[in-house]
């Protein structure tokens, strides 16, 4: 009820552990706030997902014959797909800690106008060798944007909002695709005489990314307390929020020994093998749709609609996800590809597109705000979540090694790794789930209390897992 008050303890940064200030607030203030964060941060993020359009607009491209104007040969394409996920696996940890250190709102921005720049580049690169370094540096300025979103979004955001809202960024990473394909629609309608209709692509693309970095730059707070825009009673509850339910302490120093420290836990290690990769779905999409042989154009157009529906999906899942406080029965999404002749079942394997977006977005997700959710500290929420990114994408490593173009039009070996490892991840999602369950209600028998993860002030819980106080949020 809008008129229930809220009270929230949590430690003052000025004074001793113990010594606790109380915050109280009614749900109206607090709805007021999440609107102010809703409507002036989530769509700034949302356009930055550009991010997402670049290492996909080469699928694009190369149904324009982009791939034949720059002379690539035998399996180069893929090995330019694939020498972006090298960069990107290895750069985001180090590039995350200057996020927890100088702001995502600051250091994103400048990612952005290093990626946009190498687009720019790809409008003019005329060879293998200049396209494989541009590719090269795109993987280094976009390794931080996906772990830096996650880690900013739950500065603002409390635990059981922390999903639906970092899924209105997935969701726009996910329309990006289709529009992706939409503007690529449109410009290969572009007849030049000096030019290539994929060079205007990737202009357009790269251009408008500088274009709003730069704005993003200068308007994204760095943090709820030094932002303008809110109150001082605004900026009050927006800490008690956080402390309440989301970190153990905000502005904390930077100990990159214990950043790492999460690792040392098994819990860490199996949520890197639940990764549900993007990357097949984004650099290929369009050529096993282009394995219909439809036109050009109908292609591009063609891919629009499996990312609309994956988008839908996503959005019901963590929006449910959120409400109900619960990531495990959603993160359980059938991981779903189809191994079906294409050009025997064109409406069937079209079909088989949808299933694969569906199950493609939702699930990571989910489990990014798994982990988040379950880490309490800032600088190790940072490197978990940068080290996760970096270790599920390392699926795209993979994935441009089994889609070879030997395979095609059916790639038979990748639709079945693709499904081994849907299988893999089902397990160990269940497994995790039940562990999580059984081992708060441990902790209640013998406590004899009977609490769950909202029940319990994050900014108490310093000790992490090792804390008797602590619940996982499963």
């Amino acid at each position: 009820m809008d008129d229930l008050e809220r009270k929230t303890s949590h430690s003052d940064h000025s004074q001793k552990a113990e010594d606790q200030v109380v915050v109280t607030f009614t749900r109206d203030e607090e709805l007021r706030l999440l609107r102010k964060f809703d409507f002036s941060i989530l769509p700034p993020l949302a356009f930055m997902t550009d991010a997402f359009m670049q290492p996909g607009n080469v699928g694009n491209a190369k149904t324009d014959g982009w791939d034949k104007d720059i002379h690539l040969v035998g399996n180069q394409y893929f090995l330019l797909v694939m020498i972006f996920y090298v960069p990107f696996c290895l750069f985001g940890t180090p590039i995350s800690l200057f996020v927890k250190r100088y702001s995502a709102a600051r250091v994103l921005p400048l990612m952005m106008i290093g990626f946009g720049s190498m687009a720019l580049f790809a409008g003019i690169a005329k060879n293998f060798s200049q396209i494989f370094a541009i590719r090269f540096f795109l993987g280094i300025f976009e390794s931080a944007m996906l772990p830096a979103v996650v880690y900013y979004l739950s500065t603002f955001y409390k635990r059981n909002e922390l999903a639906s809202r970092v899924g209105v960024f997935y969701a726009a990473a996910s329309i990006a695709g289709a529009f992706s394909g939409l503007i690529a629609f449109g410009v290969f309608h572009i007849n030049s005489p000096h030019y290539h209709s994929w060079q205007f692509l990737f202009w357009i693309e790269g251009g408008g990314t500088i274009l709003f970095a730069t704005f993003a730059f200068f308007w994204l707070p760095r943090a709820p307390a030094t932002w303008s825009f809110l109150t001082e009673r605004q900026k009050e509850i927006a800490r008690a929020r956080i402390l309440n339910d989301s970190l153990v302490e905000i502005g904390e120093a930077t100990n990159i020994v214990d950043a790492f420290r999460p690792f040392k836990s098994p819990l860490y290690w199996v949520w890197m093998l639940i990764s549900v990769p993007l990357a097949s779905v984004n650099n290929f999409l369009p050529q096993i749709i282009a394995s219909f042989q439809y036109s050009t154009v109908k292609t591009n157009l063609f891919t629009v609609a499996p990312n609309v529906v994956g988008t839908v999906a996503l959005l019901v899942l963590t929006f449910s996800s959120d409400y109900f406080r619960e990531r495990t029965i959603r993160e359980l999404t059938l991981f779903l590809s189809g191994a079906i002749d294409t050009l025997k079942h064109l409406h069937v394997a079209y079909f088989a597109c949808f299933m694969i977006t569906m199950g493609a977005f939702a699930p990571s997700v989910l489990v990014a705000s798994w982990y988040s959710n379950n880490t309490n500290q800032e600088s190790r929420r940072a490197v978990v979540a940068a080290v996760m990114v970096a270790f599920a994408n390392s699926a795209g490593l993979i994935s441009t090694n089994v889609f070879r173009a030997q395979d095609a039009p059916k790639y038979a070996p990748a639709l079945a790794t693709s499904a081994a490892f849907g299988g893999l991840c089902l397990i160990l999602v269940a497994g995790t789930g039940i562990w999580m369950r059984w081992e708060n209600a441990k902790r209640n028998r013998v406590q004899g209390v009977n609490l769950t993860s909202a029940d319990v002030p994050t900014s108490v819980l310093a000790e992490g897992p090792a804390s008797p106080s602590f619940r996982y949020m499963y």
